[in-house]
This record gives C-alpha cells, structure tokens and sequence, in this order.
C-alpha cells in the first residue's frame, strides 16, 4: 500500500523532471497538457497552490521543508529551486531567482551532489541580481 508520504515524493519528483524539461527548453506536450497542472500538484504536495508558496519568505518555506521527514529535504530543495527558477525566468522575477537560488544551495548541501547544472543556474541567478 502506498502511503501519503510516498505519494507526496513521487508527486514531487514528478513535478521536479518536469520543471527539468522546461527549464531545458524540451518539454513534452503530452506531459504539459495531461500531467503537469501547477496548482494540483501544489495543492497535493503542499495543500496550497503555488501564488500562495510564493508569498512565503524563504525562511517560512524551510520551516514547511523541515517539517517534513529528513530524507526526502533533497527532493523538496530540488523541485523548489526548479519551481521558483523556472517562475523566476518566465515572469521576470527577481524574488523568485532568489529564492530559486536559496533551496539551490540547499539542495546541494542536503544531498552532497555535485550537480553541475544546478551550480550553473546559480552562478546564473548570482549574475542576473547583481
């Protein structure tokens, strides 16, 4: 049986290979009409949607983050660095960039990857808020 908790994740890894393929110019259509609904999976993941999430600080968005079993921080840092990234560069928002760069390096910190594209995007967001 599948638990709450491991939904959640794959729903998160879901809208994080998503994210991935948009950020990299190549998404599938199929994918954008039929699986990737912003709000739902914000809503399923977060129980609100995403213009809610982005009001937060990023301190309030780590404090939902910590709330959350220690192991599975990695994958909330990653879809959020993703999410607010993406956001960032389509709607030209600054905030957004930020925080994208904040769970970046939270990400990169929890997992003790070397993610060279990550490291890029964030030497990108440095650039573009200077």
């Amino acid at each position: 049986m599948i638990t709450d908790k491991e939904f959640t994740l794959r729903l998160i890894r879901q809208l994080t290979q998503a994210l991935e393929k948009l950020i990299l110019d190549k998404p599938e259509e199929s994918l954008m009409q039929k699986e990737l609904d912003f709000d739902s999976l914000m809503k399923d993941i977060f129980k609100f949607d995403f213009v809610t999430l982005s009001s937060k600080s990023k301190e309030e968005i780590v404090d939902i983050v910590k709330d959350r079993q220690e192991r599975d921080h990695k994958d909330y840092y990653e879809m959020l660095g993703n999410l607010f990234y993406y956001n960032g560069k389509v709607l030209n928002n600054n905030d957004f960039l930020d925080k994208a760069k904040t769970f970046y390096e939270l990400y990169l910190q929890t997992s003790g990857i070397f993610a060279l594209p990550v490291i890029n995007r964030i030497n990108e967001i440095k650039k573009a808020l200077e």
